[in-house]
């Protein structure tokens, strides 16, 4: 009887430690004064370059292949996507694994004759 009693205080012991209270969480979104919710969310250029260097920007091929190292097409989309903005979008550039590492090059050319440095990234 002892031992029974001994093993229900144990158990309600334990488990009184485990009370979980809920609290709220206050979160505050950023809002946009003007109303404009394109200011707000920005469209990233995404740069996918396949393992034999040609070069797609949003699923559509720029250039004509892998042997267009100026890729003077891609730098007219991001010209023309970038200028005339105070905070432009972003762009990512996602090469494939085995991707040699001179395409990579020829788009950061590209992107730096652009002057797409600040939101730059890779993926």
């Amino acid at each position: 009887m002892v031992d029974v009693v001994f093993v229900l205080m144990l158990f309600f012991m334990a488990t009184t430690g485990d009370k979980v209270t809920e609290k709220e969480l206050r979160i505050a979104l950023p809002s946009n004064p003007s109303g404009a919710a394109s200011d707000i969310i920005k469209t990233p250029i995404v740069i996918d370059i396949s393992s034999e260097g040609v070069v797609f920007v949003n699923n559509t091929q720029m250039g004509s292949g892998a042997k267009d190292r100026e890729l003077t097409q891609l730098r007219e989309l991001l010209k023309r996507s970038l200028e005339g903005q105070t905070d432009p979008d972003p762009v990512i550039i996602r090469p494939a694994p085995d991707t040699k590492q001179e395409r990579v090059v020829d788009v950061l050319n590209a992107c730096a004759a652009t002057k797409v440095v600040k939101n730059l990234s890779f993926s």
